[in-house]
């Protein structure tokens, strides 16, 4: 099943977001730069894709969340309030989302890839956990944390000991992380790039757009598909932007040209 967008205004996407760590109050500052990137594209939204990790860990208790991140449902619900669509696609470190989202700001959640016809533009979106040949020791772990049974386990937690927990592991442990190596492996040892020329095998994408990886990309995959990674809002603070091409933009490098 494919969804439909078109528009005049251009289509924004970004991911690996992990607000919360290390620590709230270090994740605080690049809280801010996010909201003001919010708040300086939303004329010109059409539509925004989150994909993925926008938080370093969530769980959702059935009638609590993790404390924190108003400012920014605030203003993910305040967008949607204003007719622009906004699609959120759950990352590795916050697979364990459920119908809050949904329920209290409109926006749907998708746990898994899906297809999007753009302005007559094919693509195929998601967050990249998992997918493609290799990482078996992570693969293994997410058919763990999604199994019912291990979410009804962690739900007898106290939420005040879960989500510590919780925290905890997403910044200590590397596996969840999946970003213990930033640096671009080659075309031939890239999971995402083989998942994606192997899709085109079967049928045509304009482009592939990912997060995950935390390392931001544009892969020529032939002659008329691209692979895009997005890369983070840690390091690199990059987002796509697609009018008539998608294009990948530094928004701290954005910003430094426009305080000149």
């Amino acid at each position: 099943m494919s969804f439909t967008i078109n528009t005049d205004k251009s289509i924004y996407f970004a991911s690996d977001q992990h607000f919360g760590a290390p620590t709230r109050e270090k994740s605080l500052p690049r809280e801010e730069i996010f909201l003001q990137w919010l708040r300086e594209k939303e004329d010109d939204m059409g539509a925004l894709f989150i994909l993925g990790d926008l938080f370093d860990f969530w769980f959702e208790y059935k009638t609590v969340v993790p404390k924190g991140f108003v400012r920014i449902l605030g203003k993910l619900a305040e967008i949607k309030d204003k007719g622009i669509p906004v699609f959120f696609f759950v990352g590795n470190h916050d697979l364990w989302m459920g119908d809050y989202f949904e329920t209290e700001l409109g926006i749907p959640v998708y746990h898994e890839p899906k297809v999007f016809d753009i302005n007559g533009k094919k693509f195929f979106i998601g967050h990249g956990d998992g997918l493609g040949p290799g990482d078996m020791g992570y693969k293994r772990m997410k058919k763990v944390f999604t199994n019912p049974f291990s979410k009804w386990l962690f739900r007898w937690l106290h939420p005040d000991v879960g989500v510590r927990l919780g925290s905890y592991l997403s910044v200590k442990n590397k596996l969840i992380s999946g970003d213990e190596d930033i640096k671009f492996l080659g075309e031939d040892n890239e999971w995402l790039i083989l998942y994606a020329k192997r899709k085109l095998e079967t049928a045509h994408y304009d482009y592939f757009v990912f997060g995950h990886r935390h390392l931001p990309m544009i892969i020529d995959l032939n002659e008329n598909s691209k692979y895009i990674n997005l890369g983070d809002w840690i390091n690199y603070f990059t987002y796509g932007k697609y009018d008539t091409k998608l294009h990948l933009i530094e928004y701290k490098k954005e910003l430094a040209e426009a305080n000149k």
